[in-house]
């Protein structure tokens, strides 16, 4: 169908915006197959507003009839036909968008307002992911004949030529038959070959078998991870299982698995299908369960702060009352606290880490990177976090087209909504504002990289895993968003120009003075988080000048 199809009133004069942090302005308002666009027509203004309609979460719509010559008109036959045509008419259409601005629109005619809303409600829910802006988005300065990606399975085991002796790159999912989540390629234990892990493939929930994350060169100890393994309530065992996990850890005493279900969470898991490692059949393992929310609880953590963060009574009581009942911070520190255990078990006691929970596709790739980002100064430049970000959570198979199909604001049924991504860029933040040293990129990264997994020009998070992505073609018919962000203007707009390359571990503070909201993110639209924004950058400027006087005043090397 025809985006054409779906706008039956394509432009309106007179229409009044407001937004936050910029006074209402009075102009044109058009709407495409998937933007809204605002032009200021006031005299000596030139504002203008290109929203992407995949960033809408919700709107609210509102009219009013206003008296004319012939009488007071009634709103109830709105609900009847809803094409009623009121001379003295208006209508007010409130947008909550994904990244938590909200924006109101006053439009001339109640035609013309319905109009407008029922294009907006249909074309930011577009269902086709080939219909989805990305496969439009044509930037005069990329080709689609550019590089996609920053890395691959196979770069990356190439390049790590101490992983040669004890593991290899195996293709056994290249047509995804094995595991539909995983890459083509994944990295496991040399003495594992292809039909065993076929069959470990099939006693782990998704297919998803243990594979290869990092490999810390320290100690050469690794972490691994996978998802849940089938025990059942008959709990099977499967020895192509144990002798893969066995391999892991040749060599040493023990390893660690950390699973993030509770003990009971874990224990009911077996009656659904699931389960455990038992302790006689992995005696070699020694396993943690440290419990961290996910799937609806954790959507609902995020409603509720956002409820708290757009609260205008200001009565401090009630706002930190609302904020410690979302318990988002609470996730924020069970999630750090986790990641500092994994990191712990491999760089202070010299032990490989499993880790898992059921999927193996949210909090698992959650801790792993965060732990990664402690342990690894490779992983904290921002070329370094970027791909640390494209293969843990774009090619290890994190459903972003499910968990990011809406944000705080949606009046939608919550089916597969998580804000995982948005838990770990809140974590990364906190990493950064405790060491502002150690991180190679600025806080404007992860606000982009925020608001990017849920609207974006970009192909790089579209889709659940690679084989969506392949099936689509997506590196084919989109640009990748991390090749945009390392251009050189980009680089340098959100790289961190106080970072000092350090080769230590930056073990985070969990305890609770230590962990702040991330006004940058959820008060981002508020005029107090504005003004520090500037700030920052005044700073920012300034720190770049003096590094710049600094060189210039250096005398030249003979």
């Amino acid at each position: 169908m025809e985006f054409s199809e779906y706008i039956k009133t394509a432009n309106v004069e007179d229409v009044v915006l407001r937004q936050p942090l910029h006074p209402p302005g009075r102009g044109t308002l058009c709407i495409t197959g998937h933007h809204l666009l605002f032009s200021d027509r006031e005299e000596g203004s030139c504002q203008q507003v290109l929203l992407l309609l995949r960033n809408i979460d919700a709107i609210e719509k509102s009219v009013e009839n206003l008296l004319t010559c012939s009488g007071l008109f009634s709103n109830a036959g709105l609900s009847q036909s809803g094409v009623c045509r009121l001379s003295g008419s208006s209508g007010t259409i409130t947008i909550k968008c994904k990244d938590l601005r909200v924006l109101q629109l006053d439009i001339p005619g109640m035609e013309e307002c319905l109009n407008i809303a029922r294009s907006i409600e249909t074309l930011s829910c577009l269902d086709s992911m080939s219909e989805l802006y990305p496969f439009f988005y044509r930037p005069s300065n990329a080709s689609l004949r550019d590089q996609w990606g920053l890395s691959s399975l196979e770069r990356h085991y190439s390049q790590m030529k101490e992983l040669h002796d004890r593991w290899r790159l195996s293709t056994v999912n290249r047509d995804f038959s094995v595991c539909p989540s995983y890459p083509q390629a994944v990295i496991v234990p040399k003495s594992t070959d292809d039909d065993m892990l076929e069959k470990v493939a099939k006693f782990r929930q998704g297919g998803r078998f243990p594979v290869l994350c990092y490999y810390h060169k320290k100690n050469g100890m690794v972490i691994m991870r996978s998802s849940q393994p089938l025990t059942g309530a008959n709990r099977k065992r499967c020895r192509e299982d144990e002798q893969l996990l066995q391999a892991v850890i040749d060599g040493s005493d023990k390893g660690y698995i950390i699973d993030t279900r509770s003990s009971q969470q874990a224990l009911q898991a077996r009656m659904t299908g699931g389960g455990l490692e038992s302790k006689s059949c992995y005696s070699s393992w020694k396993r943690l369960q440290r419990q961290m929310e996910r799937g609806k609880a954790l959507q609902e953590s995020l409603i509720k702060l956002v409820e708290a963060c757009e609260d205008e009574s200001n009565n401090m009581d009630r706002w930190l009352s609302k904020l410690e009942n979302s318990k988002w911070l609470s996730h924020v520190q069970t999630a750090l606290s986790t990641a500092g255990l994994l990191a712990e078990c491999v760089e202070r006691d010299g032990h490989s880490v499993l880790v898992h929970g059921s999927e193996g596709t949210d909090s698992t790739l959650l801790i792993s990177t965060l732990a990664q980002l402690i342990m690894d100064p490779s992983c904290r430049t921002l070329e370094g976090f970027l791909t640390l970000l494209e293969r843990e959570w774009v090619q290890a198979g994190h459903p972003f087209q499910q968990r990011c199909a809406h944000s705080a604001h949606s009046h939608a049924r919550l089916q597969q909504e998580s804000p995982v991504f948005l838990l770990l860029l809140d974590c990364v933040w906190q990493l950064w504002r405790q060491f502002p040293l150690a991180l190679g990129f600025s806080e404007a990264l992860l606000l982009r990289l925020a608001t990017e997994a849920y609207a974006s020009d970009y192909g790089t998070f579209l889709g659940n895993n690679q084989q969506e992505r392949c099936a689509l073609g997506v590196k084919e018919n989109t640009h990748c968003l991390f090749q945009a962000l390392l251009r050189p203007r980009e680089r340098d707009c959100y790289s961190n120009p106080l970072y000092e390359h350090t080769e230590l571990a930056i073990w985070p503070s969990v305890h609770p003075q230590s962990l702040q909201l991330w006004r940058g993110f959820f008060l981002r639209w508020t005029p107090q988080t504005h003004h520090l924004e500037e700030a920052q950058e005044e700073i920012r400027n300034m720190v770049i000048e003096w590094g710049k006087l600094a060189l210039s005043s250096c005398p030249a090397s003979t």
